[in-house]
């Protein structure tokens, strides 16, 4: 009985993610963290200065959840508000957006 030759097929081409996608994996990436995600959760309930961040969150210092604010602000999830000598931050329509979707995960 002869081989039969194989035939070549090529492989399929894999499909880049989408920009939509890709952009969903980026603002999942922004609540990776856990105490990103605290935050993000702790602003669905009111505005918050980062002394009061700091108070709430117990363990964190204050250059590590400024540290925090400022990726939820790079990925426009958090938004500030001036006040005098103080920074307000609250979330964005992405970021309460995603809050939502993250509460009735958690709930």
């Amino acid at each position: 009985m002869a081989a039969t030759p194989k035939s070549k097929t090529k492989a399929p081409v894999p499909q880049r993610p989408s920009s939509q996608i890709r952009q969903a994996a980026d603002l999942l990436k922004q609540v990776s963290d856990p105490t990103r995600l605290q935050v993000l959760m702790l602003l669905t309930e009111k505005e918050r200065n980062v002394s009061e961040l700091c108070a709430d969150l117990g363990t964190q210092s204050q250059p590590a959840v400024s540290h925090h604010l400022a990726l939820l602000r790079h990925g426009r999830l958090i938004e500030p508000r001036r006040s005098g000598k103080h920074n307000f931050y609250y979330l964005t329509d992405a970021g309460r957006e995603l809050a939502q979707v993250i509460n009735s995960i958690v709930s």
